[in-house]
């Protein structure tokens, strides 16, 4: 009889893309918390993640990880890249500008424009990366902590579609936070607020499991 077979335990592979990018996605979130807007302009393109602590019925769950300093739970993940990367140029030393910077602050304007959402209940953490490893990073926040303005109310992100692009609908998020004035401009969206915060609620009741679990693992370290 042969003698049976060692087990195979695969190699950890620093330079894989996977560890490559969990690397600065933690970087990211060892990052200080701040107000949004930061208070001072600074120059770099990066990674960030928006938390919400407010009142807001909707996003009580969400809120409520948010709280007493442990910002466990973003509202939204989004990423800055320079203009040359988003041409295709990743990698090649393109200037970034204060793109991240100018990012937020976008971010800061539609929120203040909202009737129903106040600035001053949002926060954010953010790095300044290495353009190429900045869609990776993204990428991992998301799947990690899935959250509700990326994955299920969607539009927080959107731009003015300019003039003559006013035919398409608003998107969930203005429907259920209407006041950014270029929104007013599209067309109604087909689907009836009740619905999206019905799904909005099924979303957040299913993944705060997932949000917990990952606290729980958070405190034992």
């Amino acid at each position: 009889m042969s003698p049976e077979q060692p087990r195979r335990i695969p190699p950890f592979n620093p330079l894989d893309k996977r560890n490559l990018g969990e690397s600065v996605a933690e970087a990211m979130l060892q990052q200080p918390v701040g107000p949004l807007p930061p208070d001072e302009p600074f120059i770099g393109a990066g990674i960030y993640a928006l938390y919400y602590e407010g009142d807001f019925a909707l996003y009580r769950e969400v809120a409520k990880r948010n709280r007493n300093g442990k910002y466990r739970w973003p509202i939204y993940v989004g990423k800055a890249v320079p203009a040359g990367a988003r041409k295709g140029g990743y990698g090649l030393g393109a200037d970034p500008g204060q793109a991240l910077f100018k990012r937020l602050g976008e971010h800061a304007g539609s929120i203040d424009q909202a009737e129903n959402l106040r600035l001053s209940d949002f926060r954010c953490r953010f790095l300044v990366v290495e353009d190429i490893w900045i869609p990776l990073a993204e990428a991992l926040l998301i799947e990690m902590f899935s959250p509700l303005w990326n994955r299920k109310v969607d539009g927080f992100g959107n731009h003015d579609p300019g003039r003559g692009r006013y035919n398409q609908q608003r998107s969930p998020w203005d429907a259920l936070h209407p006041g950014r004035p270029w929104a007013t401009r599209l067309q109604p969206l087909a689907i009836e607020e009740d619905l999206i915060r019905e799904g909005a609620v099924e979303y957040i009741t299913r993944t705060k499991e997932k949000i917990m679990a990952q606290e729980d693992i958070l405190d034992e370290e």
